[in-house]
């Protein structure tokens, strides 16, 4: 299973939160939260937010230790629809030395992507040079950066960054593509993005972002000297300001003479390296919420934002369904109508770049070549029903074939996800077709309402 109920269990025994009060608090079924701790399941992306702030309600630590243990390593390892939390989940560690007060308020008022996928890059480029005292960043490089964060999720899955946000725009102009899946966008392919970035020319507007973006960022710093000033005065006085108070006020960095460089001051970069995971999970936070609030229905945003270096097995999900292959004399694909072979495919019924998951319910053995046929695109309505049976009759099989214990571990999200009351009433085919009508539909037009191709036959 994934970090979330790794982080969970962790969370829970150093706080010394019992399993039964979170689920009483969460008002979820203790057996849940049983499975979420023993990584049995994952908590979804809404549940992740409600454990948040759950949590932060019986130990506002223990709420932060969760976030930070879920996110703070999400864009280093490259690794669910999470609404809105308030930011006071997340708080920086102190410092008698600097302004972090300011630092917690630098997304205030934000209303587009820019600044977000600035201070993304630079935790990355400082990582990358090792927090190296007297660090100078070239802001054609942080540019580079920002547009290679920002392609995953706008190439992968349409993700919208603002009705105005350039990012979108210029990767769609630059055309970048990979030559395999992009359902993982690994170190290889993201270093092949930076040398393609090398070597063309961006936009004009894409261009300007960096006589913006940088000024913008750190002018809380400033903000007595800045309030009210005419907007086409803000830069230069930033720029003037970070330079000449760079050792008394420290804002985060200054500029270089040409204003094409940023100077790292020294101390923030002490400070970043000895909280960087801390820092990376809360700028990743509320990158999140930022990002909830412009793709509303969008599913298991968070898994969408940041990418996984490599994709995890279906060696499970493949031996579920080769025993039901096994017990099963006639095992039709829903498409083709073929005797599915010991060589099948796994198909999502539902795109894997629409849900970003590997769940069982969503999974079925199809022909490889109908596999590849369908692609990302939503099937026909007239599939729906073949599905869910196929589901039920893996179901039934892998019920007379397994232990009730491993069966149970098996298809647990089914019933979570599916919302099904108890694990009889999977093998009821009118109450299966139901609970898959009353929670699959609606999920169809969303990815209908996203640009997901629907009404795909065979």
């Amino acid at each position: 299973m994934g970090k979330a109920g790794q982080s969970l269990r962790q969370t829970l025994e150093l706080y010394g939160i019992a399993q039964s009060q979170l689920a009483n608090d969460l008002g979820y079924d203790r057996v849940v939260v049983f499975r979420w701790f023993h990584e049995q399941t994952d908590p979804t992306g809404d549940a992740i937010a409600a454990i948040a702030a759950t949590l932060q309600k019986i130990n506002p630590e223990a709420a932060q230790n969760f976030i930070h243990l879920y996110l703070g390593t999400l864009t280093q390892s490259q690794t669910r629809q999470a609404p809105p939390v308030s930011a006071s989940l997340q708080t920086l560690p102190d410092s008698d030395r600097l302004n972090v007060g300011v630092l917690s308020r630098l997304f205030e008022r934000t209303t587009n992507s820019y600044k977000f996928l600035f201070f993304l890059a630079l935790l990355k480029l400082l990582q990358k040079n090792r927090f190296s005292p007297g660090l100078t960043l070239n802001l054609r490089d942080l540019l580079a950066e920002m547009l290679v964060i920002a392609w995953y999720p706008h190439s992968a899955f349409r993700l919208s960054f603002g009705l105005q946000d350039m990012v979108a725009r210029e990767l769609d102009r630059i055309d970048f593509k990979l030559d395999q899946s992009i359902i993982t966008f690994s170190r290889s392919d993201q270093a092949k993005l930076r040398e393609h970035l090398e070597t063309i020319e961006l936009s004009s507007s894409t261009e300007s972002l960096t006589d913006y973006v940088p000024f913008r960022l750190i002018r809380p710093f400033f903000a007595e000297e800045t309030k009210g000033l005419p907007d086409q005065n803000v830069n230069d006085t930033v720029w003037q300001l970070s330079i000449e108070n760079f050792e008394s006020r420290k804002p985060l960095y200054s500029f270089s003479s040409d204003k094409n460089s940023i100077v790292l001051h020294d101390e923030w970069l002490e400070y970043f390296k000895t909280h960087y995971k801390i820092i990376q999970s809360w700028v990743s936070w509320e990158f999140v919420q930022y990002m909830q609030s412009k793709n509303p229905n969008v599913t298991a945003l968070i898994n969408k934002i940041f990418p996984p270096e490599k994709r995890e097995s279906l060696s499970h999900q493949r031996s579920y369904w080769n025993l039901v292959l096994k017990n099963c004399q006639d095992l039709r694909c829903i498409y083709s109508h073929e005797q599915v072979e010991k060589d099948f495919s796994l198909d999502h019924f539902l795109p894997w770049t629409f849900v970003a998951h590997d769940q069982l319910w969503n999974l079925i053995p199809t022909a490889k070549s109908v596999n590849s046929s369908k692609s990302n695109k939503i099937p026909h309505d007239s599939y729906f029903l073949e599905f869910v049976r196929l589901q039920h009759q893996g179901l039934k099989i892998t019920h007379a074939n397994m232990s009730t214990k491993k069966w149970i571990n098996q298809v647990s999200p089914f019933l979570i996800d599916l919302e099904v009351e108890d694990y009889e009433n999977l093998l009821d085919l009118e109450i299966l077709a139901k609970q898959y009508e009353t929670k699959i539909k609606p999920l169809i037009a969303i990815a209908s309402g996203q640009g997901f191709a629907t009404g795909w036959k065979f």
